[in-house]
């Protein structure tokens, strides 16, 4: 499988994505959790390149994130969702609903706990809505290279358990990709029966637009973790594909105020120098080309209440 990201539509191409013999399966995984669980760093594990970004901040993710891996006959689509958690803003509401809304569209739904830190009260509001769901419940614990005690691993399970009937229970590390096949392998076996929904060699269904925006969002995330609340904004304006074949990409980070909009520049522009470098650099990774990248920093008051960019994230615009 090649780190191909597909510049068509999601479903096109299917008719041609048929493995040569045997009887394919194909299922849908969705990864819910609460915020900052590793939801995102088990997805791009479990796909073997990176398809969701990934930071310290809570509520990185925003919508619903599709990583495409083969096994053997088996296509597995993980749907990588916005953490879980009690929404206080449009927009805490509006990735809360999307996550959702990727349970209902899996076949099986992956619970994945924060081990060393158990059940706090976003663990035991996703466990009550899970109790009515009717998809295949799998629980994941995660980070357990930082329990020490082993058996307080089997108590969390043994606990979990008695509130939701899990059909299994995976240990990983999805940062060291510990206990990570394990699970893969398990999803191979037990998904559906069916085609392909995508060709063999495409690893996501996310634009590349969108992830070069995606990807200046977690540089910056990385480098300003302390200083900026997550409800910025990235937009990708501009993506020219130049006669030498490298690519020319404008993008256009938004803030809330001024003095937020002075944060991400940094003194004589050094934050944002650094910002465009690293995600130049991770950009030229992925699409395996060379990438002059021109960000530019604006205000937006309230962007966190307008309808337009809620469409552009693929959310539903929450009413009051």
């Amino acid at each position: 499988m090649t780190n191909k990201l597909p510049e068509k539509p999601a479903g096109a191409g299917v008719e041609d994505a048929v493995a040569p013999g045997g009887q394919t399966r194909c299922g849908f995984v969705a990864i819910i959790g609460a915020p900052n669980a590793g939801k995102s760093t088990l997805v791009n594990a479990l796909v073997g390149a990176k398809v969701s970004i990934v930071s310290r901040k809570v509520q990185t993710t925003r919508m619903p994130v599709r990583g495409i891996s083969m096994s053997g006959d088996s296509q597995l689509v993980f749907i990588d969702t916005p953490g879980i958690f009690a929404p206080r803003r449009r927009l805490d509401r509006a990735m809360v609903e999307s996550a959702w809304s990727g349970v209902g569209d899996a076949d099986i739904v992956a619970l994945i706990v924060d081990a060393a830190r158990g059940v706090d009260e976003d663990v035991e509001r996703i466990l009550g809505k899970l109790k009515v769901t009717n998809a295949q419940l799998v629980l994941l614990l995660n980070k357990v290279d930082r329990v020490r005690d082993k058996a307080e691993l089997l108590k969390l399970a043994s606990g979990l358990n008695e509130v939701v009937p899990f059909e299994r229970v995976f240990m990983v590390s999805a940062l060291n990709n510990s206990g990570v096949e394990d699970f893969r392998t398990y999803l191979a076996d037990v998904v559906p029966p069916g085609p392909w929904h995508y060709p063999e060699d495409d690893i996501s269904d996310i634009p590349l637009r969108l992830l070069a925006a995606e990807i200046t969002r977690e540089r910056i995330y990385h480098l300003l973790h302390d200083e900026l609340p997550y409800s910025i904004s990235v937009e990708t304006s501009d993506w020219k594909q130049l006669k030498d074949g490298s690519v020319r990409i404008e993008q256009t980070i938004y803030v809330e105020r001024d003095s937020q909009k002075k944060i991400v520049l940094g003194k004589g522009g050094s934050a944002i120098k650094q910002v465009s470098s690293e995600a130049r650099k991770e950009l030229q990774g992925v699409i395996e080309t060379p990438v002059h990248l021109f960000i530019f920093v604006k205000v937006r008051e309230g962007w966190g209440n307008d309808p337009a960019r809620y469409q552009d994230l693929g959310l539903n615009f929450p009413k009051d």
